[in-house]
């Protein structure tokens, strides 16, 4: 099972580099990194910002490469976390083809005249298993 999992963050590891890069040049920035499970997760914004002053300067609230998440903030990172790691295992199927299936995805759903983001479907597996693992409301 251990080799399993070497194989996997094997597998990943041009992705996860391209997303340790990332943590590498943010952290002199106020960038701050953690791990959670297996997943370095960084948080691009520091002590002295908020996540509002950044939410419309950057194109997303979070972007997973490989087994590296980085997200505006630490909120975002816990909002998105199922979201994220659904993406992990992505990346972990998918290895380096990840980097180009993905947008080779967007731009198909964009030529069938569909919405890039919206309906690329590492997207909506993504969605999909985030909202399998949301705590589900009892009614008494």
């Amino acid at each position: 099972m251990a080799l399993v999992k070497l194989l996997r963050y094997l597998w990943a590891a041009p992705a996860s580099a391209v997303g340790a890069t990332v943590a590498l040049v943010g952290a002199p920035l106020g960038a701050r990194c953690a791990w959670h499970a297996g997943v370095l997760e960084v948080s691009l914004i520091g002590r002295h910002r908020t996540a509002n002053s950044h939410r419309h300067s950057l194109p997303f609230a979070a972007i997973t490469l490989g087994h590296v998440v980085v997200a505006v903030s630490k909120e975002e990172h816990v909002r998105l976390r199922a979201h994220e790691r659904a993406h992990v295992a992505q990346y972990e199927r998918w290895g380096p083809l990840l980097l180009l299936a993905y947008p080779a995805e967007s731009l198909l759903q964009l030529l069938l005249g569909r919405r890039p983001y919206q309906d690329n479907r590492f997207e909506v597996e993504a969605r999909r298993v985030a909202a399998a693992q949301a705590p589900r409301c009892r009614l008494p």
